[in-house]
């Protein structure tokens, strides 16, 4: 994007350990600008009416990233929402709203590229084995369980299969682990008579997330609806248009 203006960029749960690293993340960027950084006892609304972001990144606690995301939308900014616990439905409302005001973005439960390529292995595993288990392990602070990654793993693998259903989990266990000492993990399992096909994501630093979320600040600054996943920015997945 160079010689072009950067893109106006607001952090939603800036004081965070996420949003400090999105806030130094933009800061460096040649392609956004930080406008805004909205913490917990800061009017979300008023923040992104009076700076005027094109996109706000939201990297609060786990639950709040639907009622953000609504709310940036009807202050006319694009949500990048990194926040766990966006239901599929929550994410098909903002789809929703978005197209409605002629805006979009993207529900991304995971920034991670490595975490992304397990789970298109993940994916085009669980349409040859019937029998799939997920361990996930995360440091002793996280709060939700199991984490929003997991889910989002376990409901690709059961759309591949076809799976109707409207458990997330469908047919497929998780296990969350919080222990001293660990990062952000992620193993599945599949096993068959005779084999097992293992596939494992280590994450030690948050670093991992930066490459995602410019790809994502970059598909949302131009996007039609509210897609979901890391996946759509990078081109493995149909958008949301």
């Amino acid at each position: 994007m160079s010689g072009r203006a950067r893109i106006p960029v607001a952090i939603v749960g800036a004081g965070g350990r996420m949003g400090r690293f999105a806030a130094q993340l933009v800061e460096r960027s040649d392609a956004f600008a930080l406008v805004a950084a909205v913490g917990r006892q800061d009017d979300l609304g008023a923040v992104l009416w009076k700076a005027k972001p094109k996109i706000a990144i939201d990297v609060t606690r786990a639950g709040l990233g639907f009622e953000h995301g609504a709310a940036m939308l009807q202050a006319g900014v694009r949500p990048l929402i990194g926040t766990s616990g966006v239901s599929l439905e929550e994410n098909a409302s903002l789809d929703r709203i978005a197209r409605e005001l002629g805006l979009g973005g993207l529900v991304v439960p995971n920034f991670s590229l490595g975490m992304c390529l397990l789970q298109r292995a993940a994916v085009e595993a669980a349409k040859h084995f019937s029998s799939a288990e997920i361990v996930e392990m995360h440091h002793a602070s996280k709060k939700d369980a199991p984490s929003g990654t997991s889910l989002d793993t376990a409901e690709r693998m059961r759309a591949a299969r076809g799976d109707s259903s409207s458990a997330s989990s469908s047919g497929i266990p998780i296990h969350s682990v919080r222990l001293p000492g660990l990062y952000a993990h992620q193993i599945v399992t599949f096993g068959a008579p005779g084999e097992t096909y293992t596939l494992r994501h280590d994450m030690s630093d948050t670093a991992a997330f930066g490459p995602g979320i410019l790809r994502g600040l970059e598909h949302a600054s131009t996007a039609v609806g509210v897609g979901r996943g890391i996946q759509v920015a990078l081109g493995f997945a149909a958008a949301a248009d």
